[in-house]
């Protein structure tokens, strides 16, 4: 079976079900469809699916979402053209997400195989899916083996996904054609569900004891490898499927073992080592004489209680989260937290505000965190790429360590080379006596972020270049180098790839620095607005009443660009926030002047032609006079009418009247807006 749960056998976690008993399982299947009171000969449900069901199941299973969307698309990536579609479930039935072929996807949406419907066995009869997560098995079913008529064209192969604490938490699935059925569909989902599942132990127990072991030292790192977590007094707290296969045991029957029990030496051999032990694979024996290969990962005690562990054994680390609601952090019970101390919730994760763009961004830093690959992150000025390096330095093995940042940009180019490199004695005039030592040396441990990284002087670039390839820093003055270990994040503003055809960056430096590159949107291109907006108010009412904000000025907010991006932002409601006082509503008239000049002139762009734009065609939008940028005015303007558009979900009076524009400008913009704002 695909997974050991109470009172079944284990197996393999890559073992499908035996042929032989494939059969009897879709006989006893099609019992179950029959009991439901379904017809073989019912036709798809085509009623319109309530968005709100759907946004209910999206906001429900975002834990699973942010996991699971980056390998849905490669696995989408590898059955790309070949008529079959990637979907993803919560643990009951309901679609969340699909991916596929354009021409499939229209033969889906002729059986409802679409986001917000249910497939589970109650609503569908016999498939894939809803099979599957009754089962809790990876099943398929092809053709025929389809309860319902109308669905045997296809044929699914799925897999109940697993969180870490052993419960369903939803399926992935790809469903195709029966005629292009390919029978290696079923590993690769297979192969997808492990990867999704373990990147979820990463976020459930960001501060645990982790075991990554098997009995081949080649195959740490890899899907199958197994995943042990303890708590740091030796309290089992999860096992991912490999790692249940390899000790033999259930996830309930490990419930009742704990680090010593499993791997035959005391939890305290593993806060003993220090430093590069617990980086390099060390080889213990389980408990049932089969040697393996372990990677330890762990947070050493100093951080947590004064150096002392926390007796756990009164807390139920097994307990799920209720109603799903994971937060990418254990509960204090797993992480050896005093309950008396506030958990620290992961920092990435309180970023994740509801924007997909920046859920991608969070998922692919996730997914390289503790391998200590370099991070670029690109971004327009006041996207928060600051707050984005600290978060990845706060989710990282080096928390416990320095966060040193420096801007390239606001030191002068003639101390920038001390601050980086520190200097000794004497060094040159001015110099302190007994030397400073510099912020490359001072990360040491942690990480260097190096701001706006493009304004770093060019013969500097070479000197850091040597250091990240010899982790060694050589002083001013010096004559000796010091050994340091630092993990590198970079962020600009600009065009590095230009500025090396221009020769003002190395580009040797570029592909030392961008192991992995992730760009933050800019506030006007984000979904997730007010939810932002109120996380600002909060921080700057932390002690009173809730604050407000009035219609009006939401509707401003809306279609404002926000060239400042949040620091725009954050400073605005500062200074609206001292003068309503943290008790009433923010109106337009607690708003600077400048803000609002800014705000008309865009309105005045959507309303008014130019005279230079009367040869142009009649839905085209005009240049404003005297403006240097007229491509990006017209940009605002659509951007504001297709906001408020879907804000007042395709209404054009409401929309038009909003904007402070007529009816007929917000029409015959309609062949540039995006056609779903009209629904």
């Amino acid at each position: 079976m695909y997974t050991p749960m109470a009172g079944r056998p284990v197996h393999s976690p890559d073992q499908e079900v035996h042929e032989l008993d494939h059969p009897n399982l879709i006989m006893e299947s099609h019992t179950r469809s029959k009991a439901y009171g379904i017809d073989r000969d019912d036709i798809p449900d085509f009623s319109p699916q309530s968005p709100a069901r759907l946004a209910q199941g999206l906001d429900e299973n975002k834990f699973l979402l942010e996991h699971a969307m980056p390998v849905m698309e490669t696995l989408h990536e590898q059955i790309a053209n070949t008529h079959n579609m990637v979907l993803l479930t919560a643990s009951n039935g309901l679609v969340l997400h699909s991916l596929g072929d354009l021409d499939f996807l229209e033969k889906a949406m002729q059986v409802a195989l679409v986001p917000g419907v249910s497939w589970s066995e109650k609503s569908k009869g016999t498939n894939a899916i809803g099979t599957a997560l009754t089962e809790e098995l990876p099943v398929t079913i092809h053709g025929s083996e389809h309860f319902m008529h109308a669905n045997q064209f296809l044929t699914c192969s799925c897999a109940p996904v697993f969180d870490p604490y052993g419960q369903i938490i939803g399926a992935l699935d790809v469903t195709g054609d029966q005629r292009n059925f390919h029978q290696h569909t079923m590993a690769l989902v297979r192969m997808s569900v492990q990867m999704i599942e373990n990147h979820m132990f990463a976020d459930i127990f960001p501060t645990a004891v982790r075991i990554h072991f098997h009995t081949r030292s080649e195959f740490l790192g890899t899907l199958v490898e197994g995943i042990a977590v303890f708590s740091h007094e030796g309290r089992f707290l999860s096992a991912n499927r490999s790692a249940q296969f390899q000790l033999g045991m259930s996830f309930n029957a490990l419930k009742g073992h704990t680090f010593s029990s499993l791997f035959d030496i005391p939890i305290s051999r593993l806060h003993e080592l220090r430093g590069n032990a617990l980086t390099k694979p060390q080889q213990f024996v389980l408990h049932n004489g089969v040697s393996v290969w372990c990677r330890i990962k762990m947070k050493p005690l100093s951080l947590w209680s004064d150096g002392q562990a926390i007796n756990t054994a009164a807390s139920n680390p097994f307990k799920p989260p209720e109603a799903k609601n994971y937060a990418g952090m254990a509960p204090a019970a797993e992480t050896g937290f005093s309950p008396a101390r506030k958990v620290q919730l992961s920092t990435l994760h309180y970023l994740n505000t509801g924007d997909p763009q920046v859920a991608t961004v969070i998922q692919k830093l996730s997914m390289v965190r503790g391998r200590d690959i370099p991070i670029m992150i690109l971004g327009e000025t006041g996207t928060g790429k600051d707050l984005l390096a600290q978060a990845i330095h706060g989710d990282s093995d080096r928390a416990g360590h320095p966060f040193v940042s420096v801007n390239c940009a606001s030191i002068p180019e003639t101390l920038i080379e001390s601050e980086l490199f520190g200097y000794e004695e004497g060094a040159f005039t001015g110099a302190k006596k007994k030397g400073a030592t510099g912020k490359i040396q001072q990360a040491n441990g942690g990480t260097l972020f190096l701001d706006e990284i493009g304004d770093m002087p060019r013969h500097l670039q070479a000197r850091l270049l040597r250091v990240l390839q010899d982790k060694k820093v050589s002083p001013l003055g010096a004559g000796k180098e010091v050994e340091v270990d630092v993990a590198v994040i970079c962020a600009t503003n600009k065009n590095l790839k230009e500025m090396i055809v221009r020769g003002e960056f190395r580009e040797d430096l570029y592909y030392r620095l961008n192991g992995l590159v992730v760009r933050l949107p800019a506030l006007r291109h984000r979904t997730d607005f007010e939810v932002v907006m109120q996380k600002i108010l909060k921080s700057l009412c932390e002690n009173g009443p809730q604050i407000g904000i009035s219609a009006d000025v939401m509707t401003l907010f809306h279609t404002h660009q926000w060239p400042g991006n949040f620091r725009q932002l954050h400073n605005l409601l500062r200074t609206a926030v001292v003068m309503v006082g943290c008790e009433g509503v923010i109106q337009r008239n607690h708003l600077p002047d400048d803000f609002l000049e800014e705000h008309e002139h865009v309105l005045q762009a959507v309303a008014q032609p130019s005279p230079s734009s009367a040869a142009a065609p009649e839905n085209a939008l005009p240049n404003v006079p005297g403006d240097t940028d007229g491509q990006r005015l017209q940009d605002v303007a659509l951007v504001a009418m297709t906001k408020m558009l879907q804000h007042h979900k395709g209404n054009v009076s409401a929309a038009a009247k909003a904007l402070g524009v007529s009816r007929n400008t917000v029409y015959r913009r309609k062949e540039q807006l995006p056609p779903d704002v009209w629904n």
